[in-house]
């Protein structure tokens, strides 16, 4: 099973930052879904110091805000795994899209 790829955004629409994250995964072939954050998750993305849009949750690992670092490591991640044919991890976190529901 792939990774799962959660990208949360704004729900105005108006994010540069949830933009540039989600070109930079199109771009790199980044297989993500797109959420956006309603009221219960942001207070639970505040709980976990997460403070700004957009907000990447994979199944090992979450950020926030446009982090071209964290999108490179995640596209040498997602390589390797191809490379090696195996999935990591063999339990992933439990995300906030689990718990959460669209607005």
């Amino acid at each position: 099973m792939p990774m799962r790829i959660v990208l949360w955004v704004k729900p105005s629409g108006f994010c540069p930052q949830c933009d540039m994250t989600k070109k930079e995964f199109d771009k790199r072939g980044i297989v993500y879904t797109t959420r956006k954050l309603t009221p219960k998750a942001v207070d639970k993305f505040l709980a976990m110091g997460l403070t700004s849009a957009p907000i990447v949750e994979t199944d090992i690992k979450r950020w926030s805000g446009f982090r071209l670092d964290k999108i490179k490591s995640l596209e040498h991640h997602l390589k390797v795994e191809r490379i090696r044919g195996e999935n990591v991890p063999m339990k992933p976190m439990k995300q906030v899209a689990d718990e959460v529901e669209d607005e």
